[in-house]
């Protein structure tokens, strides 16, 4: 087998999957290993005799199973390899998907906070911002409540929970790159279910509005522990435990998963941030679906494993462009990301091969706001390696600039970020930014009357 250079700097990869195996000068061995390696090293089996270690290739075994993998037990830890001197790199070969609900397929946020502070209020306590509500809503939810109204009988809070939420869950839309990724998925012949807290009266409407439903196999709907479900979803569908991921955007999610043995995926699109995502140690964390299918597509449907973010694909540093834009009133447009730990920071983005960075810092403008702009000044060139606040590990070429509107300040956000606001210097410093954000703020001279040019800012 014919291996990339990156491949042989990652040193020998093993593919967990029954299989197989053919001797060339032996004949046929018995379907036992669990390890498929990638190119030459030991092979966890036994021969008669003692170890032997032939020339060989591996195959699928289909007969009378279609297009399903053989099933054979496979054990829990693996044997030692013997390799090169170099680490061994483990992929699971991904056929099954277990999806969360809320902040995963769908965003019902607006109408889960609209329903809490309606509780909130009923039980007289003051109402929670949206920023802290993210921060500290948590599954089981009974845990949440008992933090602010532990005074308030569970049946009751319920009771106002879901008096209100029957109104508020009109809100409730599919997430960008969910129907696509779903989609994807039943092309790909990848079996899907659902295990979410969602009641079966809420999920019935919502499966209907966003069309999603018909994407999954099984729903597990109401449940208000996943981990004491999950067990029970990987017998009575015979999955196996290393090629099923669960997806979610929650602590909760990742700690469901790694009760059941299987891996997990954290998406940035719902209730967690990725500070607290990152403590839960998913295997993987993205920006959304869209992100997802590009990693399992580029892997051949494998992701590795015991990685916290979703690694690169290449040996450089990526180059970025983004800009300070001021209105005629001298204001500057902040806008916030989840990607960015959901701080504050500027828009821009990466800058395509043949691409100048003045065009694509327009191109980025418009598709992450909407805005044309107009008298660019280049302000300085950052290096952003390894940092914390972005949610994979990154190393970037950040080349800023600043600018104003072209016309009027209209704000339009794509589904990168969540809020913007149009502040003075003054009131952004005020905001928690990113690192990156605030060296160039700090940068820029103090602004001078509306209608000067940005060079004099």
């Amino acid at each position: 087998m014919r291996m990339s250079r990156d491949e042989q700097e990652r040193g020998p990869i093993c593919e967990v999957r029954p299989v197989r195996l053919r001797m060339g000068c032996t004949g046929e061995c018995a379907v036992r290993t669990e390890i498929v390696l990638l190119h030459a090293c030991v092979l966890p089996f036994r021969s008669a005799g003692r170890p032997r270690h032939p020339r060989w290739r591996a195959e699928r075994h289909l007969s009378g199973l279609g297009d399903k993998p053989l099933r054979c037990p496979i054990r829990s830890s693996f044997p030692r390899l013997a390799t090169t001197g170099r680490a061994v790199t483990l992929r699971r070969v991904i056929r099954n998907i277990i999806f969360d609900w809320s902040g995963t397929l769908v965003d019902d946020l607006p109408a889960v906070w609209e329903a809490s502070n309606h509780v909130f209020r009923k039980a007289g306590v003051p109402e929670m911002p949206l920023d802290q509500f993210r921060a500290e809503f948590c599954l089981p939810y009974q845990k949440f409540y008992d933090r602010y109204i532990p005074h308030v009988p569970l049946e009751q809070l319920e009771n106002w929970f879901h008096g209100h939420f029957g109104q508020a869950q009109e809100s409730v839309v599919a997430l960008p790159h969910a129907r696509e990724f779903l989609l994807f998925c039943r092309e790909r012949r990848l079996r899907t279910f659902l295990l979410t807290t969602v009641p079966e009266a809420y999920f019935a409407l919502q499966k209907v509005k966003t069309g999603l439903g018909e994407f999954l196999e099984r729903p597990y709907l109401g449940v208000s522990d996943k981990r004491k479900k999950i067990h029970h979803i990987l017998s009575e569908n015979e999955l196996t435990p290393t090629e099923t991921i669960f997806v979610g955007d929650m602590q909760h999610d990742i700690e469901t998963a790694r009760h059941g043995g299987i891996g997990s995926c954290a998406v940035l699109t719902g209730y967690n941030g990725v500070e607290q995502l990152r403590a839960a140690g998913p295997d993987l964390i993205v920006e959304h679906l869209g992100e997802l299918r590009l990693l399992l597509e580029r892997n051949g449907m494998t992701l590795r494993a015991a990685t916290l973010t979703a690694p690169p694909a290449r040996e450089f540093p990526l180059v970025t462009v983004g800009a300070a834009i001021f209105d005629a009133a001298g204001r500057v447009l902040m806008i916030r990301t989840p990607k960015w730990s959901n701080l504050w920071g500027i828009p821009g983005g990466k800058v395509q091969f043949g691409e100048t960075s003045e065009a694509a810092l327009r191109r980025e403008l418009k598709e992450e706001t909407d805005l044309d702009v107009c008298d660019i000044l280049f302000v300085l060139v950052q290096d952003c390696i390894h940092s914390p606040e972005f949610y994979r590990d990154e190393h970037f070429v950040l080349l800023n600039y600043v600018c104003r509107c072209a016309s009027e300040p209209r704000v339009r956000l794509n589904e990168e970020a969540v809020e913007f606001r149009w502040l003075t210097l003054e009131e952004a410093f005020k905001l928690p930014l990113n690192r990156p954000t605030r060296i160039l703020l700090e940068a820029l001279p103090s602004p001078a009357p509306p209608g000067s040019q940005p060079g004099h800012l």
